[in-house]
Formats: C-alpha cells, structure tokens, sequence
C-alpha cells in the first residue's frame, strides 16, 4: 500500500487552538476518531490527522516560512463547499489569504482557499 498515513501537527497550546483545527476539519468531512487530554485525531479517508501537544517542542511559535511543512491542503468539496468554508471561516479563527486573488491564487484552473489561523499554520482548501 502507498499513500499518506498520517499527518502529525504540534501545538504549543492544545485547548485555545483545538476548536478553530475541529471546525476546520469536521467542516471538510473528517471525522473525529480519538481524544486523549494532549490530543485529537481525526480520520481523513484512510489517512489520519492529529493535532497534540509535546513535551520535545524546540520553539513555541510555528512559522511556515521556516524549513518544514509551508501548509496542509485538505479537498474541500464543491465550488460552492470551498466558498462556503470561506465565508465563515474568520469566525473560527482563521483568515483569509491571497484574497485578492481569490479562489484562483493557485492558477486559473485551481480553485481553492488559503487560510492562516492565530498561531501561523497554513491550509489549502481545494475544490474538486
């Protein structure tokens, strides 16, 4: 079997950043799968997502300009789901990017969202 397994994020801070990644997440289609009091995991189709806290952190701050993972981009569903996400997305604690060239800042046959939440990670939200 190939393919993507899993995807680990660390956090400085599970409980002030869990509930903006939940949203993002379940509002995309994946399902919760587990909870432990440092950490979340969530099915992604074969794959999983987990977000934990860790006691081997080097820095407490992410900055995706750095050497390591820019972003995580995640199928979004429809035209209209990507649009949607979009829509309310400031109200879960992530902001928009590249708005001004928004949904083709990736080129004009790729529709998709950026989006930066408080502590500097990145998502791509991609449109089928």
């Amino acid at each position: 079997m190939r393919g993507l397994h899993h995807v680990e994020i660390w956090v400085d801070e599970l409980e002030g950043t869990s509930a903006s990644w939940a949203w993002l997440f379940t509002t995309v289609g994946l399902k919760c799968a587990a909870e432990w009091p440092g950490g979340r995991t969530w099915d992604a189709g074969g794959a999983y997502i987990t977000l934990t806290t860790s006691p081997n952190l080097s820095a407490t701050a992410h900055d995706r300009r750095r050497p390591g993972m820019n972003h995580l981009a995640l199928w979004g569903g429809t035209r209209a789901d990507v649009d949607a996400v979009v829509a309310v997305a400031s109200e879960h604690g992530w902001q928009p990017l590249y708005a001004d060239r928004y949904p083709h800042a990736g080129g004009p046959d790729h529709y998709a969202a950026w989006l930066e939440n408080s502590e500097g990670f990145k998502v791509e939200i991609v449109a089928e």
